[in-house]
């Protein structure tokens, strides 16, 4: 990450000090946990000092820190779900087949990657997408179920895989 503008991190430590504590207030009454609060107020604070072009961050600072936050915690529920269905799919392993706290980290990474992918998107090449790869149906079967032509379920897969692709 380049070094943020002068003006920028000037813009940022005033919002910090008007606004922080009533951040991490806020975002603690939605989480109902400090710990996370703080989290979330910190890192509302580093995607202000990320953000590209214009510094201006409006009139009404407050609004734009929720509107990050609320991201923020949308962005760590949907995290939360993955993490919980990924050890629901574990929690029935014998222990010699558990995988260990490093390769439970690596595969709920990518896991969370796959996930915005999905997420990321348009819903048609989503579920073209997913017929293909997790249900197995040819590209015939999807063009006929969804009444859409072959041609353009080869669209969608292209664009599904090259979004596959882009994963960083």
């Amino acid at each position: 990450m380049p070094p943020a503008e002068p003006s920028l991190n000037l813009q940022v430590q005033t919002l910090y000090t008007e606004h922080h504590g009533w951040l991490q207030g806020w975002l603690g009454r939605k989480l109902g946990n400090a710990c996370d609060a703080a989290d979330l107020a910190h890192d509302t604070f580093v995607r202000l000092l990320s953000r590209q072009g214009n510094p201006y961050f409006g009139n009404e600072p407050r609004a734009l820190l929720t509107h990050i936050a609320k991201g923020l915690v949308v962005d760590r529920w949907r995290r939360q779900d993955v993490e919980r269905a990924y050890l629901e799919a574990i929690a029935h392993l014998p222990q010699p087949e558990v995988p260990s706290p490093e390769t439970r980290w690596l595969i709920l990474e990518t896991l969370y990657r796959i996930d915005a992918m999905l997420r990321d998107m348009p819903a048609r090449v989503r579920q073209v997408f997913l017929l293909s790869q997790l249900d197995g149906l040819t590209y015939a079967q999807i063009a006929e179920q969804l009444q859409v032509s072959l041609i353009t379920i080869k669209r969608d897969m292209r664009t599904a895989f090259l979004a596959c692709l882009s994963i960083e």
